[in-house]
């Protein structure tokens, strides 16, 4: 079979290896004589393949022993609605950074559980999307947290300094950034990413927190969404999607053997400048985002002819290019180059969209 490279935002590809050791294991894991996904989520094997992938994540990022690791339901969204529900009463404020589409999202799903107040937004500026210095940002006076989206993946806006806002607790949707680059854990009150992007298969989302917030829930908050209730029963008040824990541990196992976080990062951004170097060399590809602000995990990119669209996606996928097209909200085309993504797939692409250039500019 011809080499495929999966751009897709997510569900988003995962590493090789791991995919060929979950195949190798799928029907007797462990010698087990059964796949890992038909076993007791409280039996010894499993309960050790959780406290092995607990503790590799926990390597990885260097996390503190005083935040808890917790593995949760609900993906991403899920958490839009565990952050009001586990940090603020329903009379609180909450300041939230809108960056993007699904910074954007958080707030619509906050106002359901608390009163969002949006400091600053996103805009454009002689045809770039930038960000307003942070000076003109309007906080709330005593917030019960500061919520904000590391990186936009409709968007492709990253955020790569931290918010300064005092002792308000950060909360870090990190979906499609966790594990791309090192992390000091301890700037953030709570840090939560859907598994889609570089943990592992949907449905699993992991949330790291502080361990004084883990007793502000509101009375009233869903047992499976109560930050507090996970970390007394080890994840596993109700049965985990254990699945995708095991494929998220091998992940984790992976990420190790690459030589961790740091050098994750450096093959990052050698992914990400290559392809902006190709966008940027010629006026046939357009990126419209500021440069501070141009992400390395999700280039969105148009084409300065957009009747080409169509032309260029099919092609594009003739050559093993997969999942290129743009969301639908923006148009044009979007990479989306995570963790997994080899630079050889990247170098597929620069110089596929060269050879279209060649052909049609």
């Amino acid at each position: 079979m011809n080499t495929v490279y999966n751009f897709c935002a997510g569900p988003a590809m995962l590493p090789q290896p791991v995919m060929r050791k979950a195949q190798e294991e799928f029907i007797n894991w462990q010698g087990l004589g059964c796949s890992v996904m038909e076993i007791s989520h409280r039996s010894k094997p499993f309960i050790a393949l959780a406290d092995a992938a607990e503790r590799n994540l926990r390597e990885l990022l260097s996390i503190p022993q005083h935040y808890s690791v917790l593995f949760m339901h609900g993906g991403g969204r899920g958490q839009f609605s565990a952050v009001p529900l586990n940090l603020a009463e329903a009379t609180e404020h909450a300041d939230y950074l809108v960056t993007g589409a699904w910074s954007k999202s958080a707030v619509q799903e906050a106002e359901r559980f608390v009163t969002p107040n949006i400091v600053a937004e996103s805009c454009v500026i002689n045809g770039e999307t930038t960000l307003p210095d942070q000076a003109s940002w309007q906080c709330s006076d005593n917030a019960a947290y500061f919520h904000f989206c590391t990186n936009e993946t409709v968007d492709g806006v990253e955020l790569n300094v931290l918010p300064d806002v005092g002792d308000v607790p950060l909360v870090a949707d990190m979906s499609s950034t966790i594990l791309s680059r090192p992390l000091d854990i301890e700037k953030y009150g709570v840090i939560y990413a859907g598994a889609q992007k570089n943990i592992g298969p949907s449905g699993l989302s992991v949330v790291i927190i502080r361990n004084d917030l883990l007793d502000r829930a509101r009375h009233n908050t869903p047992s499976v969404l109560n930050y507090g209730l996970a970390a007394q029963n080890g994840s596993m008040y109700n049965t985990p999607p254990t699945y995708a824990w095991y494929l998220a541990g091998l992940v984790f196992e992976w990420l190790k053997e690459e030589g961790g976080v740091s050098a994750i990062y450096s093959r990052n951004k050698a992914k990400a400048a290559m392809l902006y170097e190709g966008i940027d060399a010629t006026d046939f590809y357009i990126n419209s985002i500021a440069s501070p602000y141009r992400s390395i995990m999700n280039v969105p990119f148009q084409l300065a002819d957009p009747t080409l669209d169509d032309a260029f996606l099919t092609q594009a996928e003739e050559n093993g290019l997969m999942a290129l097209k743009g969301h639908r909200s923006v148009g044009g085309m979007r990479a989306s180059i995570y963790n997994a993504m080899p630079i050889e797939g990247v170098k597929a692409l620069v110089d596929f969209m060269k050879e279209f250039e060649r052909k049609n500019g």
